[in-house]
């Protein structure tokens, strides 16, 4: 005969910050070349979330509307590592 243990546990979810997690990104989509159907041209590549970053995601959307000047609305899409822990 096996025997298990059933028992109730808690977990608890945070945003992962260990030193060997994910690092958190922030992404650029101009949501007229979205609503297009354009692709790539519309999502910028990830950037780090960082002062640098954010100007880098800036730059990209002004490049964006000299290349498009009737594009005026965008989306900052963050990606943060979150994980979940048992307690």
């Amino acid at each position: 005969m096996t025997r298990s243990l059933i028992s109730e546990v808690t977990w608890h979810l945070a945003p992962d910050r260990e030193p060997d997690a994910e690092p958190i990104t922030r992404q650029m989509v101009c949501v007229v070349c979205e609503d297009d159907g354009k692709g790539p041209d519309a999502t910028s590549a990830p950037f780090e979330d960082s002062e640098d970053g954010v100007l880098a995601a800036q730059a990209w959307v002004f490049a964006h509307v000299r290349r498009n000047p009737c594009h005026h609305t965008f989306r900052e899409v963050i990606c943060r590592p979150w994980r979940a822990v048992m307690t």
